[in-house]
């Protein structure tokens, strides 16, 4: 087990002291990830006070014993979830000496209605269930030192390609051939994936926030909105530009100022100890002012990390507190139906001292 593996299992046990539990199930992929190093795609984790266990099936027998050193790995032959309350069930049993029931944390965000009736049903009746909502999320919020290092590099891997596809950008290109550039070179560039399936939409159609690339030709005089993450070693970045096809009309040139405006507002007010709606409110102000706070339609950003949604969400009335370590995206747009959609996107991590953008790719109105 790695010195990160270690620390963060460290800090699990005592979240799970503060929440009363002895034991905590982890199903969720990407927190079974985090605390013991795991990437197979069948998998859960028992989080104890001496101890952690993990469960799998034979196909992983192998990549478990190499990915989770330091763990005790249970190769199952039943449902993990199963297998799971099974073993639950047998320390119910050796804590039935001290007449308490095990108390056994879980998320209900992650356990399906049949994981949840498979694991209560083998556990049996000498556990007590507390759900412990988040309780891992909250902990993957804030990345250490070798987390933002990866981010880094996932942001810069990320920008070098947008640099790249707009350099493609011109009218009679499919958006979908587009995708399957930036697809391409991400790989090409050493991405273990894509984090959400890329977005090029042109025309009215980028007046939809998550379009999906078509066969649709770009046109001269039509925005361009471009929307991609790369995956580096199972780290996320996620940015956003907009271009547009010949020269920018009067409108589209306020517009975009307004939107550039808008990010750099919300880049002024983010710092640690703020709170995340206070973020998200200084961006939508300066759109109001501008006369299109009705044409933003989503939230100015959101945390990035193994996952490419996470917590803290920079949204109306959000009261988390913004902590040294968040790594979160600033992405205000505005959307016309009819006439299309501008949206610019960065990564920004939170540092003692104070912010740092990470991702690079040029953000002024490009006119191609």
């Amino acid at each position: 087990m790695n010195a990160s593996h270690a620390s963060r299992l460290d800090q699990t046990r005592r979240a799970m002291d503060s929440a009363g539990a002895d034991a905590l199930v982890v199903t969720h992929l990407p927190n079974v990830f985090y605390l013991c190093g795991f990437t197979g795609s069948n998998a859960a984790l028992i989080v104890l006070s001496g101890a952690h266990h993990l469960f799998t099936d034979g196909r992983y027998t192998i990549q478990a014993a190499e990915e989770s050193p330091g763990t005790r790995i249970h190769i199952v032959r039943t449902a993990v979830s199963e297998a799971c309350g099974g073993f639950l069930a047998q320390k119910g049993l050796a804590q039935q000496s001290r007449r308490t029931r095990l108390r056994v944390g879980f998320d209900p965000a992650h356990l399906s209605l049949a994981e949840w009736t498979r694991l209560r049903k083998a556990a049996g009746a000498r556990i007590r269930w507390k759900p412990a909502a988040g309780l891992v999320e909250t902990l993957r919020e804030v990345k250490d030192a070798a987390e933002l290092a990866i981010m880094r590099e996932a942001a810069k891997l990320g920008s070098e390609v947008m640099e790249e596809v707009i350099g493609l950008v011109r009218p009679g290109v499919t958006e979908i051939d587009l995708v399957a550039e930036i697809d391409y070179r991400m790989r090409r560039k050493g991405a273990d994936g894509v984090s959400f399936e890329s977005i090029v939409a042109s025309g009215p159609r980028a007046a939809l926030p998550h379009a999906r690339p078509t066969a649709k030709r770009l046109q001269k005089r039509e925005f361009v909105v471009l929307d991609l993450g790369a995956i580096l070693r199972h780290y996320c970045s996620d940015l956003t530009r907009t271009v547009y096809l010949g020269k920018a009309p009067a409108n589209a040139r306020k517009w975009y100022r307004a939107v550039e405006q808008a990010q750099q507002a919300a880049l002024e007010a983010l710092q640690a100890g703020v709170t995340a709606g206070s973020v998200d409110r200084a961006a939508r102000r300066t759109l109001e002012r501008s006369g299109l706070g009705r044409y933003f339609v989503h939230s100015t950003g959101h945390g990035l990390g193994i996952e490419v949604h996470e917590t803290p969400r920079l949204g109306r009335g959000q009261r988390q507190e913004i902590r040294v370590g968040n790594v979160v995206t600033l992405e205000p747009g505005i959307y016309l139906q009819g006439v299309g959609g501008i949206r610019i996107e960065d990564d920004v991590a939170v540092l003692s001292g104070g912010v740092e953008v990470i991702t690079s790719a040029p953000r002024g109105l490009l006119e191609i």
